[in-house]
């Protein structure tokens, strides 16, 4: 079940939950920006999915090794904590986590992709499934 409501939603109704996440993603981006060294922002996505079944949520980091520093450090135990709380406040069922979650660098996608998000996120999507 991806959703607390027994009901399914509309589309409308994805919509203005979807809109809810970016809110409340928007808040954690803010408290990761100022206790976490080379944390840069984060972005969702949903693939080919309809939301929020394909939900991918990505952390991003200036540089590689500032992201791992920040996984040995247990940015992930909080990263993790707040996307739960984003899916929470939305309104998602936060069992869902356990496959939304991605990390990745600012200088991974400048080598693999020349910068290239979209392409980056499609590359990440089809290796961690």
């Amino acid at each position: 079940m991806l959703l607390y409501n027994t009901m399914k939603p509309n589309k409308r109704e994805l919509k203005h939950m979807e809109r809810q996440l970016v809110v409340a993603l928007t808040e954690a981006c803010a408290a990761a920006k100022v206790e976490t060294h080379g944390f840069c922002w984060l972005t969702h996505d949903n693939g080919v999915s309809q939301f929020p079944v394909g939900l991918r949520v990505t952390w991003i980091f200036d540089t590689r090794a500032n992201l791992e520093q920040a996984l040995v450090d247990g940015f992930k135990q909080r990263a993790r904590a707040r996307t739960l709380a984003a899916l929470e406040q939305t309104g998602l069922d936060p069992g869902i986590i356990s496959n939304c979650l991605q990390f990745d660098s600012e200088e991974a996608c400048t080598n693999a992709k020349k910068g290239n998000w979209l392409a980056r996120l499609t590359q990440l999507r089809r290796t961690t499934h």
